[in-house]
């Protein structure tokens, strides 16, 4: 298997989208504050019976609605195709005004989405996606990236671990439509080449 990683413009996001992104939700870092949080934060992982799908593009706010949302113009798409075959990609975002997640700020670049087709996860694709977006926002000259994930998508918590990321803020209450979910945002501080 040859994967092939390409940098492309954010007119491309219809045709990302098409990439599944659901995933099999097993289990859950279960959040346990202690003394009303002032005891601090436990996460521990919990099995999900019985296992359930999430698709966060079944919410009608998936890849192909963003532009009509947000300037993407300082976006961009890095994809990975296997032949002509996309299997999977990443979007960033970068200097968008409206996106409260870039804080204002022209040195924060956040990882938008990243998705890899079911058939080829676990194959270091991800790996070399994420180390092309980090290298996309050294060239920006961008000092921090910003992830949001979900407690229910452990596999991807672990994954930005393992990228060196760093668990930065825990949101209980986000996702007023979906209580018994925790929004968790990581951060990697890059450094300049």
């Amino acid at each position: 298997m040859t994967i092939e990683i390409v940098e492309e413009s954010a007119d491309r996001l219809a045709e990302y989208g098409e990439v599944s992104i659901s995933f099999l939700v097993q289990s859950t870092l279960r959040l346990q504050p202690l003394s009303n949080g002032l005891g601090g934060l436990i996460l521990s992982e919990e099995e999900v019976d019985p296992p359930y799908l999430k698709d966060y593009d079944a919410y009608g706010e998936g890849p192909a609605t963003w532009a009509d949302k947000w300037d993407v113009s300082h976006w961009a798409t890095i994809a990975a195709f296997d032949g002509r075959r996309r299997v999977g990609g990443s979007v960033l975002a970068w200097k968008t005004p409206g996106k409260w997640m870039l804080e204002d700020r022209d040195d924060l670049v956040v990882l938008q989405d990243m998705r890899i087709d079911p058939e080829y996860r676990r194959r270091g694709i991800g790996s070399r996606l994420f180390t092309r977006a980090v290298e996309w926002a050294q060239q920006k000259e961008c000092h921090q990236m910003k992830v949001e994930t979900q407690n229910i998508n452990v596999p991807a918590c672990r994954f930005y671990a393992a990228q060196g990321c760093e668990l930065g803020v825990i949101n209980r209450h986000a996702y007023s439509d979906f209580p018994e979910e925790v929004q968790l945002l990581w951060y990697l501080d890059i450094r300049q080449p």
